[in-house]
């Protein structure tokens, strides 16, 4: 079974932007490591990261037409912001976690609110690389499909 890790605006940018906040390893790192870590469970990871919110979008709707049924979306600054990317998640059929690095709840208060956080079955923050693999985790399991 395929999974969609979609990441959005400037996590192209791990490894150079903020590193006090999101720490020293890269994109490339993460794909390595939760792909290797969705392939474990038995799943196809396919990852997608944009800085562009219709990109986003029409990657979401490209893999529900192909039928990709589980999805790890991380939509950095859209998260708080939208309407457009959250109704992409709720109408692409698919089972979502959402994820993020930090935790937003320590962070500014602009932050603390999710637009598309309830389009998902569950968030994770917080966690950084761990965040994903334990999404994949619950999305692989049996009991939760």
């Amino acid at each position: 079974m395929d999974i969609g890790i979609l990441n959005g605006p400037n996590l192209d940018r791990l490894g150079k932007r903020e590193p006090e906040v999101y720490g020293s390893r890269t994109l490339a790192d993460l794909e390595r490591e939760v792909g290797e870590h969705a392939r474990s469970l038995g799943l196809r990871p396919r990852f997608f990261q944009s800085n562009h919110e219709g990109e986003l979008i029409d990657t979401l709707a490209k893999w529900a037409d192909e039928g990709v049924k589980l999805l790890v979306v991380n939509p950095g600054g859209h998260t708080h912001v939208s309407v457009a990317l959250r109704d992409a998640i709720a109408g692409s059929g698919m089972r979502a976690v959402e994820v993020h690095l930090s935790n937003i709840y320590r962070r500014e208060p602009f932050r603390h609110v999710s637009v598309t956080g309830g389009a998902c079955e569950g968030v994770i923050t917080g966690l950084g690389f761990d965040g994903y693999r334990l999404a994949a985790t619950h999305l692989a399991a049996p009991a939760s499909r």
